[in-house]
């Protein structure tokens, strides 16, 4: 990893979906002027381009933005995938074998409403995801899990961390972590990036003030120039991707990626 290579997740907008739903196009264009280069919708984002990615791939090598990954979101509650998960999952491995093959596959959970029955619901969570990610390798397509936050969330705090980074299969489902949902769970996420810098295969980063609300990049504590520190040093070759979920990226999601992108480009020339 010579230089970070920057791009943006799609929940920025998505928290206006009715908005911005289906209008790649012209989040597209904010994430080029913002100086990044990659995407990552969730499906839900795609609109129309999700049964046309011939016209996705188009639209995007004609702006000279990549696909960096693309994100799907499942409950995962049970032992095994449910059949509507296993088609999404397989539907998806699909699309980006076909299409996008240099593209992550980003694993994300639903929140559930609480944590009850968390050690039960880790091991079947666990399951589904290493299913799906070894039937994206077998398909050539890197497969990487992304926890979150919310107060649902299974994987949130150290001991979660500590369960996941075990029960991942090893070779098979990487990473995908993210500095914002780490120190959101209480975690340094300096410690975790290096700690878990061999199984990454995907990055998100977002901010946080001191009070645990979410900011711009740059604006909060996070140590973005240490973390990019721990990828070179372990030679990762992904994606950054910034996902602003700061009250700013709620009301204009567009003003938000332009000020990460300043930043960006001040600290990472």
């Amino acid at each position: 990893m010579n230089a970070p290579r920057f791009g943006c997740q799609t929940y920025t907008w998505q928290m206006s979906f009715e908005k911005y739903r289906g209008r790649i196009a012209h989040i597209v264009s904010v994430v080029k002027a913002a100086g990044m280069r990659g995407l990552e919708p969730e499906l839900c984002m795609l609109g129309d381009f999700a049964a046309d990615p011939a016209r996705l791939r188009g639209l995007l090598d004609a702006e000279g933005v990549e696909l960096g990954a693309l994100a799907m979101v499942c409950d995962w509650l049970h032992p095994r995938e449910t059949p509507a998960e296993a088609k999404l999952a397989d539907d998806t491995i699909a699309l980006l074998r076909t299409h996008f093959p240099d593209c992550v596959l980003a694993l994300c959970q639903s929140a559930g409403p609480d944590r009850s029955n968390l050690a039960g619901r880790q091991v079947n969570a666990l399951a589904c995801i290493n299913a799906v990610g070894k039937r994206a390798r077998d398909e050539g397509i890197t497969p990487a899990f992304h926890a979150n936050s919310p107060p649902g969330s299974i994987f949130r705090v150290a001991d979660d961390y500590k369960v996941l980074l075990d029960g991942l299969s090893s070779g098979v489902v990487g990473l995908a972590p993210d500095a914002g949902h780490i120190a959101k769970g209480g975690m340094d996420p300096v410690a975790i990036f290096r700690e878990a810098a061999p199984l990454i295969r995907h990055v998100h980063f977002k901010d946080m003030d001191r009070s645990g609300k979410w900011i711009e990049m740059g604006r909060g504590w996070i140590d973005f120039p240490a973390l990019v520190g721990i990828l070179r040093k372990a030679e990762y070759r992904g994606w950054i991707m910034v996902e602003d979920e700061s009250p700013l990226a709620e009301t204009d999601p567009d003003a938000a990626t332009l000020l990460n992108g300043k930043y960006i480009a001040a600290t990472f020339p």
